[in-house]
């Protein structure tokens, strides 16, 4: 089950990393367009925030599985195994309920949103509920990784 995880979230991580190149180029495209033509490229500030937003939420779990978030590792690395252990776990917890307080909410959120951009008139209610999804995809890791830590709690 962990692999299918892992794998799941790097898939969701690559397709967010595709969108890297479009925005790069939409962005130089705008910049180029507004600083030798002096006409900018309409929408381009509405797009490249919605595809930063995608990048950034489908990022997040892979980020998570590799250990790339902020950690007190100087602090842990300093404690007894099973303190480490202990704190690991609650940690894990921690994460894990306000997780399911950003899927809750991404999903209401979500699915009541009507609004679209101002200049586009982009549907908003799909980059809602992608915080859902990224939320899922960050509880399934935190879930291997709590599953990880109560094994090592256990084995010491």
């Amino acid at each position: 089950m962990e692999e299918w995880i892992h794998k799941l979230t790097r898939a969701t991580c690559y397709i967010g990393m595709v969108l890297l190149i479009p925005m790069m180029l939409l962005t130089s495209g705008d910049v180029f367009s507004r600083g030798l033509l002096d006409k900018p490229i309409p929408g381009t500030l509405e797009l490249s925030s919605y595809m930063l937003a995608v990048f950034i939420l489908l990022g997040l779990a892979y980020t998570q599985q590799v250990k790339g978030h902020v950690r007190v590792e100087m602090l842990i690395s300093r404690l007894p195994q099973k303190l480490a252990s202990v704190l690991g776990v609650v940690t894990d917890l921690l994460c894990l309920f306000m997780i399911a307080i950003l899927i809750w909410q991404g999903w209401i959120l979500g699915v009541g949103e009507k609004a679209v951009s101002d200049m586009l008139r982009i549907p908003q209610w799909p980059f809602k509920l992608l915080v859902c999804v990224a939320a899922v995809l960050i509880f399934l890791e935190f879930l291997t990784d709590l599953v990880s830590s109560t094994k090592k709690l256990i084995g010491s």
